[in-house]
């Protein structure tokens, strides 16, 4: 697999081969890493999503059309996509991501697409970078209703450190902002196994808990991905 052939299968020659470049480079690999370029992609990809979504269902309501969304863009979905365009065998990594098979980890592939987008983005317009979402997504646009919701990031989160024998988190509202009928709900999710503490917010103190939730989500993944392994301490608690 080349760089040409990725650009075939995504359907755009890059003016600029160095974003690309970038954009298949892990935080293992060095400086010049993608993740700059995963936090633009994320935006595009989850803006383009509800683009289509929101034209394919004009009668959905917006709490549905939110579960679509959410069953199109999370990791599951990304990585297989990641998969089927062959990143992996493209993806820059570390000695320590090489060995441990960073390059058929999830997390890894879907952040390489999510900093793609970003890169096409940056490299024409986001018209292009949208053209591009709409290929790969297409056909799961037609599919994605009859697709099972998703658990929620406090479930997904609980259920995961069940899983392992663990305390479960613990939310703290760390402070509330605006007037009473406008209020933004700051919460911190704390996994103590794990030393992991994250922020969330929302318009209700659920919603900043499952935004909080996610994040932790996020960093524990991040914590595997480093290699490291679960407190032997928190063992069969």
């Amino acid at each position: 697999m080349t760089l040409s052939e990725l650009e075939q299968r995504l359907g755009h020659k890059f003016t600029k081969a160095t974003l690309l470049e970038q954009a298949l480079t892990h935080r293992s690999f060095g400086v010049g890493h993608n993740e700059r370029l995963e936090f633009l992609g994320d935006s595009i990809l989850n803006c383009c999503i509800a683009g289509m979504i929101f034209d394919q269902f004009p009668s959905m309501p917006e709490g549905e059309l939110s579960r679509l969304r959410a069953n199109l863009v999370n990791q599951s979905v990304l990585a297989e996509i990641s998969a089927g365009l062959g990143l992996g065998s493209l993806l820059r990594l570390g000695d320590g991501e090489l060995k441990t098979g960073g390059a058929n980890r999830p997390s890894i592939l879907a952040d390489a697409l999510e900093a793609i987008l970003g890169a096409i983005y940056l490299d024409v317009d986001f018209a292009h970078a949208s053209h591009v979402v709409r290929a790969l997504f297409a056909s799961r646009i037609e599919t994605v209703r009859d697709a099972k919701p998703l658990k929620d990031a406090k479930t997904g989160l609980q259920e995961w450190l069940q899983g392992k024998h663990l305390p479960l988190p613990e939310y703290t509202v760390k402070r509330i902002e605006g007037e009473s009928h406008r209020q933004i709900f700051h919460v911190e999710c704390e996994v103590a196994s794990f030393g992991v503490t994250a922020e969330g917010c929302g318009a209700s103190r659920r919603v900043a808990e499952q935004d909080a939730a996610a994040a932790a989500l996020k960093a524990l993944d991040e914590y595997y991905s480093a290699g490291t392994s679960i407190p032997k301490s928190s063992y069969g608690r």
